[in-house]
């Protein structure tokens, strides 16, 4: 088995509503904001060569969207999805699982793109995965909710014969390599792949913990639908994290890919950090 770091590039969020609680004063020394208060995130996939299965994990923002809505998040960068994929020598057409831990814009806008007046899949030989507890919740959203679940990115895949469900059981296996985790504060049924790599525990964290800088317990998105629900999460997850010396590789963070964790005397807070292919 092989992993690849899949950029898509960068854009940008309210500082605020990514730090929750925190204060600019403090959350400001980890991501500086620019002069609209917003800060520079990345849109970082995983891509899983495990066999015959081109597994990749989230797919990013897309380009399908209008100019109105790309002005709202500042998209920079050089990276993109076909780029990244063919540095490591794959092209979209390869892969066979698109693996969606949830289905907010930022996380599945690739998913789809647009031939002419008609929405596609952008992965045309792949199986889109998601659950059927977490599809509900987009399809069906909540008011606070419903603007991150466009469904220009989500009702596609189902019309397109392409959309399988995996149970919504702790630990479910995907392959013989990778299992999942689900966590329920950011959005209901969140799925996390835990991945066997060379003799380590690697864990994509998605929008459990998107930064290092969101490792210490108050820290949690003004985003999360159940912010309690989520420093629980978290407070479990670290701790197992810490004792059984998981890596966490990081969606979000501008900067860091990938982290361990160390016992300090405030708490759990981010270790090591280094690149995927230095594993």
């Amino acid at each position: 088995m092989k992993l690849y770091t899949i950029e898509t590039g960068f854009f940008k969020l309210d500082g605020g509503a990514m730090f929750g609680v925190v204060p600019k004063t403090i959350w400001n020394k980890l991501n500086p904001a620019d002069e609209n208060n917003l800060c520079t995130w990345a849109m970082r996939c995983l891509l899983i060569e495990d066999g015959n299965r081109l597994i990749l994990v989230d797919n990013g923002i897309g380009n399908k969207q209008d100019a109105k809505f790309f002005s709202h998040y500042y998209l920079h960068g050089d990276a993109t999805l076909d780029k990244s994929l063919a540095a490591h020598g794959f092209h979209r057409d390869d892969i066979t699982d698109m693996f969606l831990t949830h289905l907010h814009f930022d996380h599945c806008g690739g998913s789809i793109i647009r031939q002419g007046e008609r929405l596609v899949p952008a992965f045309k030989n792949a199986t889109y995965w998601s659950n059927e507890d977490h599809w509900k919740w987009a399809t069906q959203p909540n008011d606070r909710e419903k603007a991150s679940f466009l469904k220009e990115n989500i009702l596609p895949i189902q019309e397109s014969g392409q959309l399988k469900f995996i149970d919504h059981l702790e630990g479910v296996n995907f392959t013989e390599h990778v299992s999942i985790r689900f966590a329920n504060g950011h959005t209901d049924a969140m799925m996390l792949p835990q991945i066997s790599y060379k003799g380590k525990t690697i864990v994509y964290m998605a929008d459990l913990l998107p930064s290092t800088g969101h490792i210490p317990l108050p820290y949690v998105m003004a985003y999360d639908m159940f912010p309690l629900k989520t420093l629980q999460e978290k407070k479990s997850f670290l701790q197992e994290a810490a004792d059984k010396e998981f890596i966490l590789y990081l969606e979000h963070d501008p900067v860091n890919e990938c982290c361990m964790l160390q016992q300090t005397e405030k708490g759990i807070r981010a270790g090591e950090t280094f690149s995927l292919s230095s594993i």
